[in-house]
């Protein structure tokens, strides 16, 4: 493992994962593994899962062989400036993964190029649970990632809708799986740029709780999107950290950093949602 702040949660994962990796480590001769960035900074509410997504994303990599993940609470190496003291900046890496929450400590040349990197470089970017509540008053960042976070109105065992089973990253699932976690509502998502995987089924939540904001029972809660010629995907699922102790939840984050890797191919053309066209109902 490379530099890290959650080392010591690595070990106790290691038995969740070996039924799931030992399917999907490949056989013979392999590249040398992809390298992922891990950025894991809270600047406004904590969240203690950020260690178990961490932890998820470095055991998934190194039990496949398929990245290596550099797991940071810090901004620095989003830079394409060289740096000292050994120090690796975004050429480096092919992805960066974002579980952080409030405005990152990013300046001009750090978010120019982190924009670079995806949407020039055809690099990936894969945003976890708080993707839309991180640099809110960033414009690009928003557009990028595909929204803005609201409220989390529910935060229950509730059903979700898999919009998109030919996706890598959601084929696993049946139609609908039930979970436990906190579900976002986020303004500025438009259908029209991003492909949504999975959404919430309204049917198990209460909709008449007078903090809903969106009033087209439309939450997302996985997209993807193409952004120049890089890829991004997001999820808002991972508050909970048995989440992350899912088979099916691992499954659909190793198959979201591959696809952001470019290691496979699933369709991120946007298109409506599926019930455009029959009237939603919307309790008051």
């Amino acid at each position: 493992m490379k530099r890290t702040h959650s080392s010591c949660l690595l070990l106790s994962l290691a038995a969740a994962f070996a039924g799931l990796v030992s399917s999907q480590t490949p056989s013979g001769p392999q590249p040398h593994p992809k390298r992922v960035l891990f950025i894991g900074a809270s600047k406004g509410f904590q969240h203690d899962s950020i260690s178990y997504a961490a932890g998820t994303i470095w055991k998934l990599g190194h039990d496949t062989g398929l990245w290596d993940t550099y797991v940071r609470t810090d901004t620095e190496l989003i830079t394409k400036k060289k740096l000292t003291a050994n120090a690796k900046n975004l050429d480096y890496f092919d992805a960066v993964y974002f579980y952080c929450t409030g405005d990152l400590d990013l300046d001009a040349e750090q978010k120019a190029a982190l924009l670079s990197f995806v949407h020039d470089d055809g690099k990936g970017l894969v945003g976890g649970h708080t993707v839309t509540d991180c640099n809110q008053h960033w414009p690009e960042w928003v557009d990028m990632v595909g929204g803005i976070f609201i409220n989390h109105p529910w935060h229950q065992r509730a059903m979700v809708k898999v919009e998109d089973r030919s996706f890598p990253a959601t084929a696993h699932f049946g139609p609908t799986l039930e979970i436990t976690d906190e579900f976002y509502e986020n303004r500025e998502f438009s259908r029209d740029r991003v492909r949504v995987l999975m959404s919430l089924d309204t049917s198990s939540v209460n909709m008449k709780l007078p903090t809903i904001e969106r009033k087209d029972g439309d939450f997302a809660l996985a997209w993807v999107r193409n952004y120049g010629k890089g890829r991004v995907f997001c999820s808002p699922l991972g508050h909970e950290d048995q989440v992350y102790d899912r088979p099916d939840m691992q499954k659909m984050y190793l198959e979201a950093v591959k696809w952001v890797l470019g290691m496979t191919n699933g369709d991120a053309t946007p298109r409506p949602a599926p019930w455009v066209g029959v009237p939603v109902l919307i309790l008051k």
